[in-house]
């Protein structure tokens, strides 16, 4: 790799100059239901949204990141949204947020008589372990310790007995 170049080995092309994930957003049956759930269960806080945004909503912040929760009915053209499933499903769609301490965040769940899913994920002698729970439009949330388990770019798909999952980058896309 030549010095001074944005490409990382075995990139698909050059590195975005993207730095994390700023938010998240969810439509909400009550954003005030919504905004009390992750401020007593998650700590988030309230912060002020641009005075343009002419939708009900609001605006959390914590952790570096930020949820925007969006007042259902207040776009016509916006998608209905899904009836929140019957049961906490680990492998559908959610965020996850890394957790410190785990067994407290189990007892706190347990304290406030939230329905969750515990699970565990092993990697050799590596445990992860897992909580899952829907906040109160049906959006699952999952609380880990993911950091526990390394990060380690496939050279190819190949090798790890996955199909090409890897889309090839024109290099030059001006063309």
């Amino acid at each position: 790799m030549a010095m001074g170049s944005d490409e990382e080995p075995g990139a698909a092309g050059p590195a975005l100059p993207l730095v994390r994930l700023n938010h998240v957003s969810f439509q909400c049956a009550s954003v005030e239901e919504s905004a009390a759930f992750y401020q007593r269960v998650l700590g988030f806080q309230l912060v002020r949204r641009p005075a343009s945004l002419d939708f009900g909503g609001a605006w959390l912040h914590r952790y570096g990141m930020g949820i925007h929760l969006l007042q259902r009915g207040s776009d016509p053209d916006a998608p209905p949204v899904a009836r929140p499933p019957a049961a906490i499903n680990p492998k559908g769609n959610h965020i996850s947020f890394q957790c410190a301490d785990m067994g407290l965040m189990k007892a706190r769940l347990g304290d406030m008589r939230l329905e969750f899913v515990a699970a565990r994920v092993r990697d050799g002698e590596t445990v992860v372990e897992q909580l899952f729970f829907h906040d109160p439009d049906g959006n699952m949330i999952e609380i880990c310790d993911c950091e526990k388990l390394p990060v380690v770019p496939l050279a190819d798909a190949a090798s790890a007995g996955l199909p090409d999952l890897v889309v090839p980058m024109p290099r030059d896309v001006h063309g």
